[in-house]
């Protein structure tokens, strides 16, 4: 049965990256538009205070004027012409009002004469009329305690006269143009800020697929994976974050595949290096269980069983050593040591091989050269070194060891006459169970993995090795290690 998958568009990765965007915009256009709207009304609501309160103010000196000047009474006449001007140059209603908070009079925008109300039962609230003797001044936008039925604009100013309050000019106007002009700034608000909001979703949307796209193609291909197809690969379309992680995934992906390609071929090599042993032990086992292998000729058959026993064991036991490298589950334990004296260690136990072969080694009589490293992992380099030199060397020819400082490292060359190395095979001399055409038919022992685990055991002390051959002279296995210094006539890492 086949799954199947969302889309990018119904992927929740997708409606959540772009459900959070969107909501970001809108709110940060919330915001500001509320932020703006209070700016702009404030100051036209300022603005407005600031024209009312100074015609006000000259309305009240006028009134302490003409009180003084007509003996502590007010001339109606002079005050409707007065109020008049101001409330026709601001657009507002004026009026005068006692110290009791009852309007006496007023005038209005298109009059020139003030109306008489202290007949009329109209009064200003007590907290109004105590804010403005108070603070010396008032001013307020709203219905002020229910004086008006509508929202209005409202400022007051003290008539003093002698030092004392007369009264009190109030002016007021109908606040509707602000109510105008926060509704036209909605609507001009609204229209920018969803027209602001559709351009950024469309931005968003694909911004939003450009980086979800790539994630879902690493989805898709590690579907792949799962399945063992390690072909797939992700579009890299940039050099951001998430391209390098395309590229960072494709390199994962290339080195999956050349993994489980190693891996097979691990597989595939060791089924064939245990299966030839194993036929051969089993066959000769048979032939001596059912007779078909003569009894006298049991010994020589069983010395066979042995020999391929014992290759058994060199392979399972290089097998486990290229593991626990590879895997890193070898624990180091650098010390100084001379490194000479192991390679004549190794070298006296291919004794027998040498004196067949009649080989001349040289080198032997260096007198020390302290490195540091693992002195165990490093016999095994040396061994396996010295194992391959002998195998190839040519009859009658040469070992040699050669020692050589540069800086804090020593290098040491392992050199074995003979036939040499092809160039074409150099690069696959260390690979696991690689055997050259001529090893096949020389090696009959081996394994294939003792040059394997050379490397990994130098890569392990983060050291490299090189192969120089010249045909039909000399091959050269070179690598170095770290040198020991002499302190005080001690040598130390």
């Amino acid at each position: 049965m086949t799954i199947k998958r969302p889309s990018i568009l119904r992927s929740g990765l997708f409606r959540k990256y772009f459900g959070v965007c969107c909501l970001c915009v809108l709110l940060s256009i919330s915001v500001l538009g509320i932020a703006l709207l209070e700016v702009a009304s404030g100051y036209l609501v300022r603005s407005r205070y600031d024209m009312m309160g100074r015609f006000v103010k000259q309305a009240a000196g006028i009134t302490s004027a003409n009180y003084l000047t007509n003996n502590r009474t007010l001339d109606m006449n002079i005050i409707a012409i007065a109020y008049s001007v101001v409330s026709n140059t601001i657009n507002s209603t004026v009026f005068f009002v006692d110290l009791s908070g009852r309007v006496v009079f007023h005038t209005s925008a298109g009059t020139d004469k003030a109306e008489d109300l202290s007949e009329i039962d109209m009064l200003i609230p007590e907290e109004v009329i105590a804010s403005v003797l108070e603070n010396g001044g008032f001013e307020a936008t709203g219905n002020l305690s229910g004086f008006f039925s509508d929202l209005h604009y409202v400022v007051g100013i003290p008539a003093i006269a002698e030092g004392d309050a007369i009264g009190i000019v109030f002016a007021s106007a109908a606040a509707t143009d602000l109510q105008d002009y926060r509704r036209e700034l909605i609507k001009m608000f609204l229209f920018c800020g969803l027209t602001v909001l559709a351009v950024t979703s469309v931005f968003i949307y694909i911004i939003t697929l450009k980086i979800v796209g790539p994630l879902r193609s690493m989805l898709d291909a590690t579907h792949s994976f799962s399945r063992g197809d390690f072909s797939s690969r992700v579009r890299v379309s940039g050099y951001d974050e998430v391209g390098q992680l395309s590229m960072a995934f494709n390199n994962m992906a290339s080195t999956m595949a050349t993994t489980e390609s190693a891996r097979r071929q691990f597989i595939a090599n060791v089924s064939h290096e245990l299966k030839t042993p194993i036929t051969t032990i089993s066959g000769f086992v048979d032939g001596i269980l059912d007779g078909t292998i003569p009894e006298e000729k049991n010994r020589q058959y069983l010395e066979i069983v042995s020999s391929e026993c014992k290759r058994l064991v060199r392979l399972v036991r290089s097998m486990l050593d290229t593991a626990r490298l590879e895997t890193g589950e070898l624990e180091l334990h650098p010390m100084v040591f001379d490194i000479s004296e192991s390679i004549r260690q190794a070298v006296f136990t291919f004794e027998y091989a040498i004196e067949e072969k009649e080989l001349e080694i040289k080198g032997l009589e260096k007198d020390r050269v302290m490195v540091v490293a693992d002195r165990d992992l490093m016999y095994q380099v040396i061994y396996n070194l010295t194992d391959n030199a002998v195998k190839f060397v040519n009859q009658g020819g040469y070992l040699e060891f050669l020692y050589s400082t540069e800086k804090d490292t020593v290098v040491v060359t392992v050199r074995n006459s003979g036939e040499g190395i092809n160039k074409d095979e150099a690069p696959w001399l260390f690979d696991r169970f690689y055997k050259t055409d001529r090893s096949r038919s020389r090696d009959n022992d081996g394994v294939g993995l003792g040059l394997h685990i050379v490397k990994s055991v130098l890569r392990y002390h983060k050291s490299e090795i090189i192969v120089e051959s010249i045909p039909g002279m000399y091959t050269d296995f070179i690598f170095n290690l770290p040198g020991a210094k002499l302190v005080k006539g001690e040598y130390r890492a």
